[in-house]
């Protein structure tokens, strides 16, 4: 039986891989009381509520029907877009340097992020010598398709050149993971940097 072909490039996610991310980061500067916080992470500013920018939905519009709704805190709500980068708790341990690692060694570098298409670019402005190494970044808000559906993966691919088998992806997300491997993509639920290290040496794509 012919074995499966090595990948070659490392496809990216972004959040919680390359960059601690949540909105507690900026929130709990705040609202100093730790059940208020909690409250508004669960009742008003929830991840179910910001996952419409990935999907490529206008802060202003989410913004105004949120603040409707919840109109006591209409100034914190008003607040998460021209401060989103707040609410990046800094580099993931370890990775960066994986991704330095990875260029220097000539392995072509890309990323699929479930990412707003208004807060993308002042995020990645702020990052020019880590996003300078990727060859092209898939951005959902951009294209108004998220993970895990896998027509993101396929656009993806076909914009990155590449055959399902010829790359690895990282994710920290199962169900993001599921649908890349049912693709055929070379699959790798992130937990660490050091785990992560040890997947791509085991695909030759760093050395031991």
């Amino acid at each position: 039986m012919q074995s499966a072909p090595a990948p070659h490039a490392v496809i990216f996610d972004i959040g919680n891989v390359l960059f601690h991310w949540h909105p507690r980061f900026l929130y709990e500067r705040l609202i100093t009381d730790d059940r208020a916080l909690e409250a508004f992470l669960r009742d008003v500013l929830s991840l179910d509520w910001h996952f419409q920018h990935d999907e490529g939905r206008d802060f202003a519009d989410t913004s105004a029907e949120l603040a409707a709704r919840h109109p006591q805190h209409a100034e914190l709500i008003r607040l998460w877009g021209p401060r989103f980068n707040e609410s990046i708790g800094g580099p993931v341990e370890g990775m960066h340097e994986i991704v330095e690692s990875l260029d220097s060694a000539g392995v072509p570098l890309f990323a699929i992020t479930n990412f707003s298409h208004e807060f993308w670019p002042p995020f990645r402005a702020e990052w020019p010598g880590l996003f300078d190494r990727f060859r092209q970044i898939v951005v959902s808000g951009e294209e108004r398709l998220v993970k895990p559906d896998p027509a993101i993966y396929a656009l993806a691919l076909d914009r990155f050149g590449l055959s399902a088998e010829q790359a690895v992806f990282v994710d920290d997300n199962p169900a993001n993971i599921d649908a890349a491997a049912a693709m055929g993509i070379h699959a790798h639920l992130f937990r660490d940097s050091a785990a992560f290290r040890n997947f791509l040496v085991d695909k030759s794509l760093l050395p031991a």
